[in-house]
């Protein structure tokens, strides 16, 4: 008997940006003893969940030491803004696994989503074309897409297409008490805040 298709998460990294003078991006930074990228991939790992890391170049290396190169799929970059968007990485990811029961978009920058949130949106996506974590009525990450919706993920090319998709599609929400969802790391103030509250958002993390 053949394997059930399993949902896939796909972890767009963003390209490196202007982070102090080794110019590195949020990704590689240190957040306790490992990196923000290390973060989230473990917490994928964890959830039993496969995955695909969409990545620049510059970070396959990187990517390569905590997932196997066979999840590793370089997108060279676009003409315009640096690096690829989330979006576009997201229609990558889904035409790499294209037997997916459904996929999961979790950017690399969201190291405090816990594993039972990914599973409980992977769920979700059995009775639901569309589906995402929200915490206290807030829409945040993972988002996740059905296999009903693999030609239209296809055709991502930007982010806009994915808000019509939203629009198109009655999109489920899964209340989650995790605020990692909305954890945002746009900036080096988030990274420094992250860093002063680390001890204690993982001990919460470990226990959640």
């Amino acid at each position: 008997m053949s394997a059930i298709p399993a949902v896939i998460v796909i972890v767009p990294q963003a390209a490196p940006g202007q982070r102090g003078a080794a110019q590195r991006p949020a990704v590689s930074e240190a957040l306790g003893e490992r990196s923000v990228l290390a973060h989230t991939l473990h917490n994928v790992m964890a959830s039993s969940l496969p995955m695909i890391v969409v990545t620049p170049p510059e970070l396959a290396e990187e990517a390569s030491r905590w997932v196997a190169r066979r999840d590793v799929l370089v997108q060279e970059a676009r003409p315009g803004p640096a690096g690829p968007r989330e979006f576009h990485a997201l229609a990558r990811g889904v035409a790499a696994r294209p037997d997916a029961s459904g996929w999961l978009l979790l950017p690399a920058d969201k190291p405090l989503v816990r594993p039972t949130v990914l599973q409980a949106v992977a769920r979700a996506l059995d009775d639901h074309a569309v589906a995402y974590a929200a915490h206290r009525g807030q829409r945040g990450f993972p988002l996740g897409f059905g296999a009903e919706l693999f030609s239209e993920l296809l055709r991502l090319e930007e982010d806009d297409g994915v808000r019509r998709l939203l629009v198109r599609y009655p999109a489920v929400s899964v209340p989650v008490d995790d605020p990692g969802v909305l954890q945002p790391l746009d900036s080096e103030a988030d990274l420094v805040g992250l860093r002063a509250r680390w001890p204690e958002v993982a001990a919460m993390s470990a226990h959640g």
